[in-house]
């Protein structure tokens, strides 16, 4: 079937100024009375009008009138003459169809999105645990600039500048698969960093979180980007201090400010009888 804008355009080209369906469409309007008064006045056959001759003065005797012809039938008559064909209404599919179908259009959808991809580590300094997006994918070497970088942060917060590595060492990696069937997508991905933070929350009791990077922030702390340099209350996490990226900090020399006023707001959670001032993050 095509559209009504389509349909109107064809008629418009052939001249067709009404058009009535033989039948009754399925969720089509119902046709206005006007029409269907028009179309039965051009159903009736014409009057055939006879014209009378005209004597004139001739010598030639004139010739006799011809009967005119019917007259010519309406514009409106013109109209409902062309037979338009039979339009096959497909039959209304089943809500068991429907529902395969939907299934099946959700199934790729979720295929043709690719799952996001991160590693990130969990470290310890003193009380507080630290979930950090690993620049490389691989984890911290002893010589990496992010690594000394977390390090001067570390001796800013009045922290020890040696973290220590959680459980086995190894970064929490996504997708964890890459291949099967395994809902690996966003939702997944949260649900998965959020579970392992909070297991060894509780098993450390810390007292604060760092979420460092984007995907620290998405995935654990729910939160994007622009969310960096405050305090959350995560579910199940507890109290979250936000930060960019490692490399972010190395780019943008001019957010360590920034951040260095949000970790003196939040330094009394890990240092008990903090005085004074404090070092400055080195640059």
């Amino acid at each position: 079937m095509i559209t009504e804008s389509r349909r109107r355009a064809f008629l418009d080209a052939m001249q067709i100024t009404t058009w009535l369906p033989r039948a009754e469409l399925p969720f089509a309007a119902p046709s206005r009375p006007a029409l269907l008064q028009i179309v039965e006045t051009a159903s009736e056959p014409a009057p055939v009008v006879e014209i009378q001759p005209t004597p004139q003065p001739s010598r030639t005797a004139p010739e006799p009138a011809a009967p005119a012809t019917a007259a010519s039938a309406s514009p409106a008559a013109d109209a409902v003459r062309p037979v338009m064909p039979r339009i096959a209404v497909p039959e209304p599919k089943k809500p068991a169809a429907k529902a395969r179908e939907a299934q099946a259009v959700a199934a790729e959808q979720k295929a043709a999105v690719p799952p996001p991809r991160f590693a990130l580590q969990l470290l310890r300094a003193g009380n507080v645990l630290l979930l950090v997006e690993l620049p490389t994918g691989e984890s911290f070497q002893s010589r990496d600039p992010a690594y000394i970088l977390l390090k001067d942060l570390l001796r800013a917060a009045r922290l020890p500048d040696s973290p220590q590595q959680v459980g086995d060492g190894e970064p929490i990696r996504w997708p964890l698969l890459h291949r099967g069937s395994l809902d690996q997508g966003g939702e997944a991905a949260r649900d998965y960093v959020q579970g392992v933070v909070a297991a060894e929350l509780e098993e450390m009791g810390c007292a604060c979180l760092w979420l460092i990077g984007s995907p620290a922030l998405r995935f654990a702390g729910e939160v994007e980007v622009d969310a960096c340099y405050r305090e959350l209350t995560i579910e199940g996490l507890g109290v979250a201090l936000t930060m960019p990226g490692l490399e972010q900090l190395m780019e943008q020399p001019g957010s360590k400010a920034q951040l260095w006023r949000a970790m003196r707001r939040s330094m009394p959670r890990w240092v008990i009888g903090l005085s004074g001032s404090t070092s400055s993050v080195h640059e």
